[in-house]
């Protein structure tokens, strides 16, 4: 250790975790926003100057700043001023007409009413919302309430009227358009959704930077310093690369951000970006260019994901197939040829199939073993699946929060065989892929606790187990929130531990994550402190 420098920051009388193969210690020193040291307390101490601010830790568990690897960072912002109907907050059916109701109570008549988080298993009903319900709830407004996977959405008669969207609407391709009868009952799945969201307002450019102020911020309350925005563009568009840009300039975007850029036909911002030279890699260690995202099915509680074997009860239901296959061997061929690494949506394993297979494609026809492409979510991979991704470099981005969410979800549609396997997480560590971990907020809530609890336990919200053997020990669920994070956004030499060079993004808990009990970790853990490159960010001591 030099004396030649003295540290900006130390942190001390701690248990700093600084990652799986790099141990424990009881202080860290930062210099220019970078970790400049870790040793014992002495030994650090040894480093402080005059300037030198020190914080006691007073014993707490730090790790390097949690990778939040999926998520919509926009979106996330923009939901919390969405009527709230997740689960916690209208457990019934009655509870969520009468959220939309009070909403629409202090709207002007004729704007939109937004909803997001249910989930239909749920409810007391057990069933979707209908038109009907919404009409009753708001008569006046134009609703749209989206599922918590954000494949579903229910409109209501004056939606479904000012979109146009009536009983002779054609159903778009990779699109559902629900009727009951001759009558539709406004579900719309997947493509079938746009229709309405099309005839909603766009979101002006100040709400956009507003809600990437609010999401990071949210994100930086529960120790996550870093994510990836998965699909930029699918709200508004190219505007939201400025809306990144001048969140940045203007000192508002709170947290590390990997973008990655919606690639879907028809909605595509991959040429305009790539005409400006944001491809893969362009950006700073801030606000980085990551990858392009393309959807190839749906999600498997919504009964959308697209698989080879047929959902419980449903013996036609195979899901959706988003696009066919020639167009996506096309698609991820030519993004990759522009120099772009993929990220991918593919839960279902016949989704899986046509992503690994498209990867292959590209990959032999331009080479580069370290692209790092990406599959998001995974939920379903064959044994083979899981070896091709594995010869090729391919990496699984999953969200284990999905099985504490919806994990009782995937055994209603699937049984309880299939469901079990999902999100294999454990046989991915196992088998060297790398995985990373995430929430897809607003999916789920970007707390990182339950996720954690998950990870470790594969319990359900409701205590169900999916499959212990795919559990993770502690060490591996904080490697997979941290480092691996890291090494899928190619970051691995910049963040993700905690060892000198890197930058000193650190979080502190309430808790020992690696020693709590599970219930601990998922009921009463929280953040307490959190830096980003040295500087705190969030400060709850």
């Amino acid at each position: 250790m030099s004396n030649s420098i003295l540290a900006d920051l130390i942190l001390h009388n701690g248990d700093i975790w600084r990652g799986r193969e790099d141990g424990r210690c009881q202080a860290l020193a930062v210099w220019q926003g970078k970790i400049l040291a870790t040793g014992s307390d002495a030994g650090i101490l040894a480093l402080k100057g005059p300037e030198t601010e020190v914080i006691d830790l007073e014993g707490r568990f730090a790790s390097p700043g949690l990778i939040d690897n999926h998520l919509h960072l926009i979106s996330t912002g923009l939901v919390m001023g969405m009527v709230d109907v997740t689960p916690d907050a209208v457990p019934t059916l009655e509870t969520m007409v009468e959220a939309i109701a009070t909403r629409a109570a202090r709207t002007p008549k004729g704007a939109w009413v937004l909803a997001r988080g249910y989930d239909q298993v749920k409810l007391d009903t057990g069933a979707h919302p209908t038109r009907e319900d919404l009409d009753r709830a708001a008569p006046d407004h134009p609703v749209l309430v989206t599922r918590a996977c954000g494949h579903i959405a229910i409109a209501n008669s004056k939606a479904l009227e000012l979109a146009g969207v009536s009983e002779s609407t054609p159903t778009p391709e990779g699109g559902v358009i629900g009727m009951d009868g001759n009558r539709l009952n406004g579900l719309l799945a997947e493509n079938a959704i746009g229709l309405v969201r099309s005839a909603i307002p766009e979101v002006p450019e100040d709400r956009l930077v507003e809600a990437i102020e609010l999401g990071g911020r949210l994100l930086l309350s529960y120790g996550i310093t870093s994510t990836m925005d998965a699909a930029v563009g699918q709200v508004s568009g190219l505007p939201e690369i400025r809306a990144y840009e001048l969140a940045k300039l203007a000192g508002r975007l709170p947290v590390r951000v990997w973008l990655t850029l919606l690639g879907d036909p028809g909605k595509s911002i991959v040429e305009d970006c790539w005409k400006m030279g944001l491809v893969s890699g362009a950006g700073d260690d801030m606000l980085r260019v990551g990858a392009v995202k393309i959807f190839l099915d749906g999600s498997a509680g919504g009964r959308t994901a697209w698989m080879t074997q047929p959902y419980k009860d449903e013996p036609e239901n195979l899901g959706v197939q988003m696009l066919p296959d020639e167009q996506v061997f096309t698609l991820v061929k030519d993004y990759h040829g522009k120099g772009y690494a993929l990220a991918c949506h593919a839960i279902g394993d016949g989704a899986i199939e046509q992503l690994i297979t498209a990867y292959e494609k590209a990959l032999a026809a331009s080479p580069d073993p370290e692209r790092r492409h990406r599959i998001e979510h995974c939920g379903y991979p064959s044994a083979e699946q899981n070896r091709r991704m594995r010869a090729a470099g391919i990496l699984p981005a999953p969200q284990q929060a999905f099985i504490y969410d919806f994990g009782d979800s995937y055994v209603s549609v699937l049984g309880e065989e299939r469901a079990a396997g999902s999100y294999p997480i454990g046989t991915w560590m196992r088998m060297g892929l790398r995985p990373s971990t995430g929430s897809d907020s607003p999916v789920c809530s970007p707390n990182p606790f339950p996720n954690l609890y998950t990870m470790i336990t594969r319990r359900t919200w409701k205590g169900t187990v999916l499959r212990e053997s795919e559990c993770l020990s502690r060490e591996e669920a904080l490697q997979a929130f941290t480092e691996h994070g890291a090494y899928s956004q190619k970051a691995e030499g910049v963040k993700g531990r905690l060892v000198p060079g890197q930058w000193a993004d650190i979080a502190v808990f309430s808790e020992n994550l690696l020693e709590a009990a599970p219930e601990t970790l998922r009921d009463t853990t929280r953040c307490v402190l959190t830096l980003l490159a040295g500087r705190v960010v969030h400060d709850a001591r």
